[in-house]
């Protein structure tokens, strides 16, 4: 039973973000950049991919799909980071931050399982290039995608349910830039570590990381072999080319995921915590969009294309 002095916190407060107004308009600047180019960077490689219709392959639609997660795996939290950096009070009401953890990680989980399917593709395109085409179809394609979203979307919701019943009646600061699993349960009036529900979540979570970087392993391991058996050089270059930017994007999301859902029991700094989730809720998705478009031939030449049409629209 509840203590009659105690009150249902209804607003979580961010903590980590710095006090002096001149730290956090230094924080704010880079910060709406990154968010701004992660979204035009997406928004331009959606629209290049939709335009030509030799880019609508198997390929391109998984990362059409992945610059479309990016958007709003993104724009769960930096949004709010921006306007917490330019307020006096960095608070969320408590609606606000299980919407806002179940967003991130619905996306962020959707991305896992898409970037596992991406890995699935170029495994078949290059170990398999005479049967890639019947199949990896587009009805696959689509099936694969909307199954990574419907696993994406499913997963988090159970423990989001579970900490909307838990009491929150201490301390409503939160220590960290956006609300997550870990940082919002240590604000919870009970012993979260001795309830059964954690246990089994942090095992779903490990399990789940873990599957997917050991599939996407094997795939590159099936990849490296056959690229390894092919007798010319620039045979080699041209067939590695084709996955080295999910390869690149694959080691900059799971590497500081990793460190943040794998670390079991040890423990991070506030600062530490705060590094990590930057770079895996910021840093990472800033880097992919430059990743596909500046090391991928077709998307640069479709996009030289339209900025020429466009040239020759406005200046004719």
């Amino acid at each position: 039973m509840e203590s009659p002095n105690r009150t249902i916190a209804q607003e979580f407060i961010f903590s980590a973000f710095p006090y002096s107004w001149i730290k956090s308009v230094v924080c704010f600047v880079p910060l709406l950049f990154i968010y701004a180019f992660i979204v035009v960077g997406n928004l331009i490689i959606l629209t290049v991919v939709h335009l030509n219709i030799h880019l609508h392959t198997p390929m391109y639609v998984f990362i059409s799909a992945l610059s479309f997660l990016e958007i709003w795996y993104t724009t769960a939290t930096i949004p709010k980071m921006l306007s917490s950096l330019l307020s006096e009070r960095r608070s969320i009401s408590f609606n606000g931050c299980l919407l806002q953890m179940y967003f991130f990680h619905s996306t962020g989980i959707s991305e896992v399982c898409l970037l596992t399917a991406m890995a699935f593709d170029r495994y078949l395109a290059i170990c398999s290039p005479l049967h890639y085409p019947t199949i990896m179809t587009p009805k696959l394609c689509a099936q694969l995608t909307l199954s990574c979203c419907v696993c994406g979307f499913t997963t988090p919701l159970p423990e989001i349910v579970w900490i909307s019943t838990l009491p929150f009646c201490g301390s409503n600061h939160l220590e960290h830039i956006f609300c997550d699993f870990l940082p919002v349960l240590r604000l919870a009036c009970t012993d979260t570590r001795a309830i059964v529900m954690i246990q089994v979540v942090d095992v779903i979570h490990a399990v789940e990381i873990i599957t997917a970087v050991m599939l996407i392993f094997m795939s590159y391991i099936g990849i490296m072999a056959v690229i390894l058996r092919i007798r010319s050089a620039g045979g080699r270059r041209k067939a590695f080319s084709t996955c080295v930017s999910h390869l690149i994007v694959f080691l900059l999301f799971f590497g500081s995921v990793a460190l943040m859902y794998l670390r079991f029991s040890a423990t991070y700094s506030l600062f530490w915590d705060t590094a990590i989730a930057l770079a895996f809720a910021v840093l990472s998705p800033f880097f992919n969009p430059i990743i596909y478009s500046l090391r991928n031939k077709e998307i640069k030449d479709a996009l030289k294309k339209h900025i020429g049409q466009a040239k020759t629209f406005f200046f004719w």
